[in-house]
């Protein structure tokens, strides 16, 4: 068995046609998953009478289940939930109308929501909380200060982890194939049966996700540096 260099680049090229939909799946996802993170780590924090409860249900049942479970649960469960509610109201919407990349979305940004859910709160506990106390004193509201002072500086401080739950969002699209979603591992898949060179294929989609990840890595650590030298007072 020999390795063939010009396919790997052949291949290099026809999976870029699938990166903006790899790209769309993590950016979707992980939004969405931070708006849902950062309610439920809110609704923890304050313990927010019965949604507590149920924000704690969530995380440690999407973090205590695979990535894959969650989107096959959503792929065979919603239809039957969207069906069975529009034919109970009269409607005519049908699950079958919903694009297959949209399952994907509502997927991984619920999985993306119970991670994140951690990142923000640990980043908000590593807030002092004598900043929460002097916005008190100042006049703020708990929502006012909260938005002001402690989420930005918790962002702040959670940056390496929302850098690798963007990586890591950015590694689970593959899994967006089994619902018949191409991305770049379904279509490093569909390149490698046009002569069979899967290895040579494999290889390709492995340089793409690893460029991608450098850029990320390289982009996290860029905003970390002016982060950290505009809390020390220094002129960027």
């Amino acid at each position: 068995m020999k390795i063939d260099p010009g396919f790997i680049w052949t291949a290099f090229v026809q999976l870029l046609s699938a990166l903006p939909t790899t790209l769309m799946i993590t950016v979707v996802s992980v939004f969405f998953g931070f708006l849902i993170g950062t309610a439920s780590a809110l609704i923890r924090l304050y313990r927010v009478p019965f949604l507590h409860y149920l924000a704690t249900a969530y995380v440690t049942f999407i973090r205590g289940t695979p990535m894959l479970m969650h989107l096959l649960l959503i792929y065979f469960g919603l239809p039957m939930v969207i069906d069975g509610t529009a034919a109970a109201l009269g409607l005519s919407f049908r699950a079958a109308s919903i694009p297959m990349i949209g399952f994907a979305f509502i997927s991984f940004s619920i999985t993306a929501g119970a991670y994140l859910s951690e990142v923000v709160r640990s980043g908000i506990g590593a807030i002092d909380r004598g900043q929460m106390e002097a916005a008190h004193s100042i006049g703020m509201t708990t929502p006012q200060a909260l938005r002001r002072i402690i989420l930005p500086q918790a962002l702040a401080v959670s940056l390496p982890n929302l850098s690798n739950s963007l990586i890591g969002m950015l590694h689970g699209s593959t899994l967006a194939f089994t619902v018949s979603v191409v991305e770049i591992n379904a279509k490093a898949q569909i390149v490698a049966t046009t002569n069979w060179k899967f290895f040579e294929a494999y290889i390709a989609a492995a340089l793409l996700f690893w460029g991608i990840t450098f850029l990320i890595e390289r982009a996290a650590g860029l905003l970390e540096r002016r982060i950290n030298l505009y809390n020390r007072g220094g002129v960027s």
